[in-house]
């Protein structure tokens, strides 16, 4: 069955609004009329539409203006802007400001009615994301970990053995490569999954705090433990204590700690009753523990321990491959949490972020894309929406002086030539028809118009 849309029409000019209004009715549609964007905002408010069509040149209040305030307060909302100006810049910043797309005077019907299925298509896609979203917050699956990378891959079976498993296991790696997911991984599909699975950092903590925090105390056992408390140890009782960090773990504690593992058994602090306990301990470090036990700094039958299964997740500058994917999920991931309808990555941006080494790998990426999200008020994420030191890599220089010397210009400098030249040249064929352009480059026309403006081709 066809659905049926409440469509707001925004235009000074009667005849426009009287001819769309025929043609939406017969389609089954509610059109909305406005004659200027003062009272377009009025119907916008009072009535709700699914989606506006709005002219950009009108009195009183003009589209792009009428716009900003829309996106202010419907973000869901897809705005589509008329003009019967095709200015690339006009357009470019119509993208900017949050419409969804624009469609110059006089204008295809078929196309524009394409370009409504379209936006509403991804509206109510996002909205079903929004309620998987919701769905899945409270459960844990493997398709969590996002890799299109065989090493992943390859780490992400063994992890899947591991679990069944209930050996200790222990994560090294860089900050921000995923050890804490890939702990939960290992908990949430294994035996102990209806367990507790707790987390504490033993660097955030000083000896004494961490030592209560582990092995809790009974009352009165030192100043101000008023009353008697349990630790991790037993909180964690059939389930997952994850050591993050246990790197940082004072040499006294790591004695305790030794002992709990080989007895699985512990006394709370000022205490002398014996407690036992049935956890699964996993350690996660981004230090070199074997290092760190030559230089005396870490136990070596602690680590001997730990280290029954040894895991190591890999950076994100050794999978290129999964910086698009990652992206894109975190995309739709902070796009739902903070309500907007942002759909896509302009092709710019994902070349910065597949150019960038990401020291903080996927944690890194993560805060990049959460920060444009934030920053974005349209429906698409440009360059200069993401944090300042990644914009800087559009004029980074990735090839030796050396070769400079021999052709001239930096890589990045003879790819921008080389891509405008592709794109006058489709153009050309074309007859200026920017909707083909941009399909036979494969790219969307936002993009194709972004570019335009970026390599002023008129």
């Amino acid at each position: 069955m066809k659905k049926s849309y409440r469509i707001l029409i925004v235009d000074d000019e009667e005849s426009v609004r009287r001819m769309l209004t025929t043609v939406f009715t017969r389609d089954g549609h509610q059109p909305i009329c406005a004659e200027d964007g003062q009272q377009a905002l009025e119907l916008f408010e009072q009535q709700t539409p699914d989606i506006v069509l709005m002219d950009i040149r009108m009195p009183k209040l003009n589209g792009m203006e009428a716009l900003q305030v829309m996106r202010q307060t419907h973000q869901s909302i897809p705005v589509i802007l008329m003009t019967a100006y095709a200015a690339v810049e006009t357009a470019v910043e119509a993208l900017r400001l949050g419409a969804f797309d624009y469609v110059i005077k006089p204008f295809d019907l078929d196309e524009l009615k394409m370009m409504i299925g379209r936006a509403m298509q991804l509206r109510e896609m996002k909205q079903e994301i929004n309620l998987l979203h919701r769905a899945l917050s409270d459960s844990y699956q493997w398709d969590r970990i996002l890799t299109n990378s065989p090493k992943m891959m390859e780490l992400c079976k063994d992890t899947a053995k591991i679990a069944q498993s209930n050996a200790s296991v222990l994560i090294t790696g860089e900050s921000g490569t995923g050890k804490e997911l890939i702990a939960k991984a290992i908990h949430y599909n294994s035996p102990r999954a209806k367990g507790p699975f707790i987390k504490i950092n033993c660097g955030a903590l000083p000896e004494s705090l961490l030592e209560s925090e582990l092995f809790g105390h009974e009352k009165g056992a030192f100043t101000g433990a008023q009353t008697q408390r349990q630790g991790l140890f037993e909180r964690a009782n059939q389930g997952t204590l994850l050591l993050d960090e246990v790197g940082e773990m004072p040499h006294n504690l790591q004695v305790k700690l030794l002992r709990v593992l080989q007895e699985r058994e512990f006394e709370r602090l000022g205490g002398s009753q014996t407690i036992k306990t049935d956890i699964r301990l996993i350690a996660a470090t981004n230090r070199n523990l074997a290092a760190m036990v030559e230089q005396g700094e870490f136990r070596q039958d602690l680590f001997y321990r730990l280290n029954v299964i040894h895991l190591s997740p890999i950076p994100l500058r050794e999978r290129p491959e999964d910086i698009s994917l990652l992206a894109q999920h975190f995309l739709q991931k902070f796009s739902a949490e903070n309500g907007k309808e942002i759909v896509e990555l302009d092709p710019s941006t994902l070349t910065i972020l597949e150019s960038y080494p990401w020291p903080g790998n996927v944690r890194e990426l993560s805060n990049a894309i959460e920060r444009a999200v934030i920053m974005s008020t349209g429906f698409i994420i440009f360059p200069d929406e993401l944090p300042e030191h990644l914009q800087q890599q559009l004029n980074v220089p990735h090839i030796s002086e050396t070769v400079h010397t021999l052709i001239g210009h930096t890589l990045k400098e003879n790819l921008k030539a080389y891509e405008r030249e592709l794109i006058c040249t489709a153009l050309a064929n074309n007859q200026g028809n920017r909707v083909q352009t941009a399909r036979v480059l494969g790219i969307s026309r936002r993009a194709l118009m972004y570019k335009l403006q970026e390599y002023r081709i008129d």
